[in-house]
């Protein structure tokens, strides 16, 4: 069974990826303060039960078993709590973190240096799997599977192929685009969970959670004014509360009424149904551009001056839900109800049942 480590050591960057750009401060203090806000225990984790549920009998016969845990792979949108779950597994086996993230991983002599660093029952987790290169997706087959490692050494004639042995170790995978994955890739996920995205009731619980360790006071209302903009998402929920927060203390105050987190969002221009600037962005360029769709993504990211990744991975899934798009294999469409959220009269060539 995986030896118990010390809090201090349980979570670790991995050293073995070069970071390539240095955070500001406001950055780092934000990154404190969401882990500051994490919960700790599946217990603390509030939503996502039936993941909950299968993790603690997967935990449970690998403590029995005095085993490694299979490798997991935790897919959906972003801010879900993947991240966090990850921490949980790694609490609740009493074993070692290594964190890195798949864009970080770019030649397999970077997962060799990592790999071979883990010891026997470490949790390696890879955030942003889906953005490993595909050669280096291959390497971790046999690693997976045999836990060992072969290395080619030199090119040409004179290239060589050198296996190495590692210790037995569990690869906890979250990605936001699962269908990039290989099968074969996919397949030697022994546990895989997608998370949803959230109620507002269990939004409004991780609110209350999050306004005690921030040690300031949040009504009911303004709970639940917060939890209705909040994307089905905790960590758009904590943004949110944060910055109403914020505006508590420039007033001089410590509570967090439902008109000051209508103020709140006001500022960060967030609408009651939790979209933001770009969300509109998106949906008036559909409608006022493109004549509600359909548009294909590439020229929608070049109309709007977004990134593609971030508008198919970050920005739709919650228009999607929403029925506010619809994605076809023409490209994106603007539904009725996006136009009416918008105040848009709806073309009646394009609807003319709903007229």
């Amino acid at each position: 069974m995986p030896r118990a480590a010390s809090p201090s050591k349980r979570i670790q960057k991995t050293p073995d990826v070069s970071v390539r750009s240095t955070p500001t401060p406001q950055a780092v203090g934000e990154r404190a303060y969401e882990a500051s806000l994490r919960p700790q225990t599946l217990e603390e984790f509030v939503g996502q039960a039936g993941v909950k549920k299968h993790l603690r009998v997967f935990l449970a016969a690998a403590k029995k078993r005095k085993e490694a845990l299979e490798h997991v792979l935790f897919s959906g949108p972003a801010g879900l709590g993947k991240t966090t779950l990850a921490t949980i597994v790694a609490g609740e086996l009493g074993t070692n973190l290594r964190v890195t993230s798949g864009g970080a991983i770019e030649k397999t002599g970077d997962l060799a240096a990592i790999l071979t660093n883990l010891e026997e029952g470490d949790l390696l987790f890879v955030d942003e799997i889906h953005r490993l290169p595909r050669v280096v997706e291959e390497v971790l087959y046999s690693a997976m599977e045999d836990f060992f490692l072969d290395v080619v050494l030199g090119q040409g004639p004179g290239a060589k192929t050198v296996r190495l042995t590692i210790s037995r170790f569990t690869l906890i995978g979250a990605t936001t685009r699962v269908g990039m994955l290989s099968a074969p890739f996919r397949d030697r996920f022994g546990v895989t969970h997608r998370l949803t995205f959230y109620t507002e009731e269990e939004i409004v619980t991780i609110l209350r959670r999050s306004s005690r360790l921030l040690r300031v006071d949040l009504d009911d209302e303004a709970a639940a004014r917060l939890a209705q903009s909040s994307r089905g998402t905790p960590r758009v929920a904590n943004r949110l509360l944060k910055r109403a927060r914020d505006l508590a203390e420039v007033e001089e105050g410590r509570r967090i009424t439902v008109e000051l987190a209508g103020r709140s969002l006001a500022l960060l221009e967030v609408d009651a149904r939790g979209l933001d600037a770009v969300d509109r962005t998106l949906l008036t360029t559909v409608i006022d551009v493109f004549g509600g769709g359909p548009v294909g993504l590439t020229t929608l990211a070049a109309a709007t001056h977004e990134d593609e990744e971030t508008l198919e991975g970050v920005t739709e899934p919650y228009l999607l839900q929403l029925g506010f798009l619809q994605r076809t294999p023409r490209g994106r469409v603007a539904t009725p109800a996006a136009y009416v959220h918008l105040g848009r009269p709806l073309p009646a060539e394009k609807h003319p049942q709903l007229l």
